[in-house]
């Protein structure tokens, strides 16, 4: 039937990871014992605070349309949060409150580029870029790194990717999925290069910036001429564990923000009204309420890395954010293992799912064809019990 679907569609991928998160799930409504390490998902609740502030929300009948763009004392917080955490100045017209900081980066794909704009994508870069890129019209180019050079990019490559049809350069830091964390100077020296094409537009993807073991942190947006071409895109899913609340937003220049909520006006209207309440009392509280969650992601983070050091064959380096690892799993290729050939990292993964019972994710989905990811969001046991399973697997 897929004549009658429209090319769009038919043209559109299927997200990876989530794919390999249901498969997962099948295997496991079957009866077998799957380790699922393919969803980005804190294993943690949402903090009491958070919960005691959509009670009062509900008590206070928080219960009709908000503002498409996102309410204004929520708009106000996120300001101030923009200026504690990130030194970015905006104004609550600059900032636009959505269903996910998904659909921001959706918006923005939708507001700013036009059939055959080209958007740079570092990879590895999270899943969904690419195909919200391509949805709009844009041309995604791939700049590769590797595990060797952290999985960043360098001004060189930078400058190399640009061409007369370039529009934006999407980016994360802590990057989902390498984990990998961009320092002042290596963002100021990628500003550098911007300087000298003034049309370009960044998109700065902060999502996992609280998630950070690298001792600071650095929004391009706090560079020296960045801000009026930078649209950073943040939200609570990760650091608040607050996945399921789907609130996300943007700080941008403020014809984007307003081009934003006027495409948002068309197709979803206003975020949840209860989920936006919260968020108030998320982005107002100190960071340092999630010490003891970004504490025990180092701990695993160590503990993942240790063990995957121990299995011959395997590449990796230290990540400095997030919750994920990204293991160069190369050598396994053209190799036959337990009587399956291996012949890229899409088998690795395949084959750990079979032979192991863990699901991972094939790096081919976040542009890295030599690599696998797996989140190390879950308990030591777990893990401990998932690394045994991929070593003996893996095992030739």
């Amino acid at each position: 039937m897929n004549h009658i679907l429209s090319d769009r569609i038919n043209n559109l991928a299927t997200s990876q990871t989530l794919a390999m998160a249901a498969l997962a799930r099948e295997l496991k409504a079957q009866g077998k014992d799957i380790i699922s390490l393919s969803l980005g998902e804190p294993d943690f609740n949402t903090p009491d605070f958070i919960k005691e502030a959509v009670k009062k929300a509900v008590d206070e009948n928080y219960s009709t349309y908000s503002p498409v763009e996102g309410y204004l004392e929520l708009r106000e917080a996120i300001c101030k949060k923009f200026k504690r955490d990130n030194n970015l100045e905006y104004k609550p017209s600059q900032i636009v409150v959505s269903t996910g900081a998904k659909q921001s980066l959706y918006n923005i794909a939708q507001v700013m580029l036009n059939d055959g704009d080209e958007v740079i994508l570092p990879a590895p870069y999270w899943v969904s870029y690419f195909e919200i890129v391509k949805l709009s019209g844009g041309v995604p180019v791939e700049v590769p790194t590797s595990v060797d050079t952290d999985f960043k990019i360098t001004p060189e490559q930078l400058e190399a990717a640009i061409t007369p049809k370039t529009k934006m350069m999407w980016f994360s830091s802590p990057c989902n999925p390498s984990g990998s964390v961009y320092s002042r100077e290596e963002l100021t020296a990628l500003a550098k290069v911007l300087e000298k094409y003034p049309n370009i537009y960044v998109v700065a993807d902060e999502i996992y910036e609280h998630i950070n073991f690298s001792g600071t942190f650095c929004s391009i947006g706090s560079i020296p001429g960045m801000l009026e071409r930078t649209i950073t895109v943040n939200g609570v899913a990760k650091a608040f564990a607050m996945t399921g609340y789907r609130i996300g937003y943007i700080g941008a220049p403020e014809f984007i923000a307003k081009a934003c909520t006027k495409i948002q006006g068309q197709v979803t209207s206003g975020a949840n009204s209860v989920a936006q309440r919260a968020t108030i009392t998320a982005v107002e509280a100190d960071p340092s309420v999630l010490n003891h969650m970004v504490q025990a992601f180092h701990t695993r983070r160590d503990l993942v890395v240790g063990l995957l050091k121990e299995i011959p064959g395997v590449k990796i380096n230290v990540p400095e954010g997030a919750f994920y690892v990204f293991p160069d799993v190369s050598s396994f290729f053209g190799k036959t293992l337990r009587g399956t050939e291996i012949k890229d990292a899409n088998d690795v993964s395949m084959y750990l799912l079979a032979e192991a019972n863990v699901a991972t994710v094939t790096g081919d989905a976040f542009g890295n064809p030599d690599c696998i990811r797996f989140s190390y969001a879950t308990s030591d046991d777990i893990l401990k019990e998932a690394l045994r399973r991929i070593k003996e697997a893996l095992a030739v």
